[in-house]
């Protein structure tokens, strides 16, 4: 089911018909179109997820907005009131993961649970560098965006992967792209508020991502989240929804399915 939102709702789609309500927010260059692979392995009848578009990205690339951590957090607030969803857990994919937290703390009698895949810790993640060069260039260079698809899964994949990925890039706007790059690199530092919070966290790193692999999972969420655990997978980098989709939704399922976090756990 499609669902464009009411009023100034963002526009968002909803897969599934199941009791267990999941809200799955995409990453920095990709729309909501960025978890295509992974929605076929989902269990539809046990699930209900609403994906939606950040501002500037796919159906609401021409949505104005601020193009922040903390507005995606509340419009994604707003889809979970657009739909009547007291409850919910929340998926948030590299810089959706720093808002998914943005949720907790913002609504924390309403988020169950969080999944993080690759996700930007409540820190940030400042760039500096040539790195940071890379990024900003990367808002208007598809040369620089192919470059980051590569380096951040180990330069696993062939040229029709990094093709694909790059083309998907393209579903949004360039003020945005700036705009939230600033907010997940050098945004509010919010991992005090977050820290000892008990809500079920899961996280996902690919063993070949050199930005937020496990080591870095380890030493941030790890470590501000007392029933936080961690899945590695050994076959994907930065982007497992795209390289390990079956292997991700069994994993992402089994933990919001059972519904209580184990503090510190490798699956």
């Amino acid at each position: 089911m499609a669902n464009r939102g009411a009023g100034n709702v963002i526009p968002y789609e909803v897969q599934g018909s199941g009791p267990e309500r999941v809200i799955a927010l995409h990453h920095w260059l990709s729309d909501r179109s960025g978890f295509g692979r992974l929605r076929n392995h989902l269990d539809a009848g046990a699930f209900s997820y609403a994906f939606v578009d950040c501002r500037g990205y796919g159906e609401a690339a021409d949505t104005p907005g601020a193009y922040t951590m903390e507005e995606v957090a509340a419009d994604a607030l707003a889809v979970a009131d657009d739909l009547g969803w007291d409850s919910f857990s929340v998926i948030g994919h590299s810089m959706g993961g720093k808002a998914a937290q943005q949720m907790l703390l913002d609504a924390p009698g309403r988020v169950r649970s969080v999944v993080g895949i690759s996700p930007v810790p409540a820190s940030g993640f400042p760039l500096e560098g040539e790195m940071w060069e890379l990024f900003v260039g990367a808002v208007e260079d598809s040369g620089n965006r192919r470059a980051i698809f590569d380096a951040l899964t180990g330069g696993r994949h062939d040229d029709a992967w990094l093709d694909a990925r790059v083309h998907g890039s393209e579903r949004s706007s360039h003020a945005a792209l700036r705009s939230y790059l600033e907010s997940w690199t050098r945004g509010p530092d919010i991992h005090e508020p977050v820290e000892g919070n008990a809500t079920p966290v899961l996280v996902v790193a690919g063993a070949s991502d050199p930005a937020m692999g496990p080591d870095t999972m380890r030493s941030t969420w790890l470590q501000w989240y007392p029933n936080a655990e961690l899945a590695v997978f050994d076959d994907a980098g930065h982007f497992a929804p795209d390289e390990s989709p079956q292997a991700l939704a069994t994993v992402v399922e089994s933990f919001l399915g059972r519904g209580t976090g184990q503090a510190g756990r490798t699956l």
